[in-house]
């Protein structure tokens, strides 16, 4: 019998879901390795292969002790296979086959459905470390350098979970799109990531915060919705990776807290009180509290464009067939059929936004950007809290959900961080003042200065309240060899 808690290292792929028996698996994911270490090494964190750094490795799928700490060079890090352990007879949670058994295997009438399902989220895993592989030459600190190459490794590993589903389940094919996570590249103009989200560039630490606050909350609410799904290695694949994921979302609501504690630190040390006088507060070399606006109201929008068409047949078909849930589909208190249930979408009549009922199975997409939206506005609150516990006159805002959209309805209007509909060279005239522009971005970049001291942090920046795996502030999170 298998151990799925525990994780088996007698294959080059540490695994819990038996490798070392299933030949024909195990030869495909071992022909995958070598384009996936030749990626890594090409692409990935730029210069520092050869760093040992200390990094959390999975030994167990148990939630109370999974993870171990040590030493590694990340090209050595054991990335692995690794599912949850089996729920014993766990029943499809909705759609038409509400209540009968969890699938093991791929019910063909949805195969391609639920290929795309898990190529679209495989897809956005390397993206994101390609996105952040210069950002370790400008770290603030050798604590912030460690927590973006733990990302960045856990990443790769969900791409081996995503890979690890597409071999063992879709045959040929499986195998020619696992091929294609490896081809594509964000940015690429010949082969670019699948999402708009995931082509965008990640210039700076600020925008690494954001965008692991903003981004991977969007795909923790992805795998909560897989991990409801009737295909049950999906199912056990993402609720492990949600384990993981937790740490991604933590560093980018701390890492923004951070800096916006540093700012009104730095405020109050220099006597300022009005948070709008720019070039006073950019003259104590931290990022005054607009500019943190703007970079907020950038990669929010940008996520929000990741839940797709708010009014979707693709997303009524997944939650349908029951290979895609909703978030935290079991505390619904509804039939989970959805057959006569409607949701209330918002709408464009004229100049106004209005809220009209739809049939609930086609606003899966809505109903999950507003558990997004909610979970999104906690993390919020808090950096709020630092900036009112420092005394200072300033709010962080959530912009409205039709600010700066591309996808959807309101990719056909100019909307205002308020919500109101307004002329089109009004809005251009104005995004300035609501998106990071060139200037805020080249002031950005200037603090970007490496910070390699154990224990010291970059000025823009304040120190973490308690280090990982409970070390003391100086320890040496990463031991530098560049190369």
């Amino acid at each position: 019998m298998l151990d799925l808690i525990n994780v088996s290292y007698d294959t080059q792929i540490p695994n819990n879901v038996g490798l070392s028996s299933d030949k024909r698996v195990l030869k495909a994911l071992e022909k995958w390795h070598p384009g996936y270490i030749n990626w890594w090494n090409d692409l990935i964190p730029d210069r520092f292969q050869q760093s040992l750094v200390y990094l959390r490795t999975a030994v167990s799928v148990d939630p109370k002790g999974w993870a171990k700490f040590d030493y590694v060079k990340m090209p050595e890090y054991r990335w692995g296979v690794l599912l949850a352990p089996q729920v014993e007879d766990r029943r499809i949670p909705c759609g038409e086959h509400a209540g009968q058994p969890a699938w093991q295997e791929v019910p063909g009438e949805y195969r391609n459905m639920l290929k795309r399902l898990i190529v679209i989220q495989g897809d956005t895993e390397p993206a994101s470390v390609e996105q952040q592989r210069f950002l370790g030459s400008t770290a603030p600190s050798l604590y912030d350098l460690r927590n973006l190459f733990q990302v960045n490794v856990e990443e790769g590993r969900h791409l081996w979970a995503m890979v690890y589903l597409l071999h063992k389940y879709f045959g040929a094919d499986g195998r020619e799109e696992a091929d294609d996570l490896l081809r594509r590249s964000s940015g690429s103009d010949e082969a670019p990531r699948m999402l708009g989200a995931f082509n965008e560039e990640t210039p700076d630490w600020l925008s690494f915060f954001m965008f692991t606050y903003f981004t991977d909350r969007d795909g923790k609410m992805q795998l909560e919705s897989l991990a409801q799904s009737g295909f049950d290695p999906l199912s056990r694949t993402c609720r492990f990776m949600l384990t993981e994921e937790a740490h991604h979302m933590f560093v980018g609501e701390t890492g923004v807290g951070r800096v916006v504690e540093r700012t009104c630190q730095a405020m109050k040390e220099a006597g300022i009180d009005d948070p709008y006088d720019i070039d006073r507060i950019r003259a104590l070399g931290v990022i005054d509290l607009p500019t943190i606006q703007k970079k907020l109201n950038l990669h929010y929008t940008l996520s929000l464009d990741l839940f797709g068409q708010e009014v979707s047949t693709n997303a009524a078909n997944a939650f349908n067939s029951g290979i895609k849930g909703r978030y935290m589909e079991n505390r619904i208190d509804d039939d989970h059929r959805l057959s006569d249930a409607t949701y209330q979408v918002r709408n464009i009549k004229g100049d106004q936004i209005v809220m009209e009922d739809v049939p609930a199975l086609t606003a899966i997409n809505m109903r999950l950007r507003d558990d997004y939206v909610r979970d999104a506005a906690g993390g919020v609150g808090r950096w709020n809290k630092i900036i009112e516990k420092a005394g200072v006159q300033f709010e962080l805002k959530l912009p409205h959900e039709g600010f700066h959209r591309q996808i959807g309805i309101f990719s056909t209007v100019s909307v205002d961080p308020e919500g109101k509909i307004i002329p089109k060279e009004e809005w251009q005239a104005k995004a300035k003042d609501w998106l990071p522009n060139k200037a805020d971005g080249d002031f950005i970049q200037s603090l970007m200065v490496p910070v390699t001291e154990p224990g010291k942090f970059a000025g823009w920046i304040a120190a973490p309240k308690v280090g990982i795996d409970n070390k003391p502030g100086d320890f040496e999170y990463v031991k530098l060899h560049m190369a």
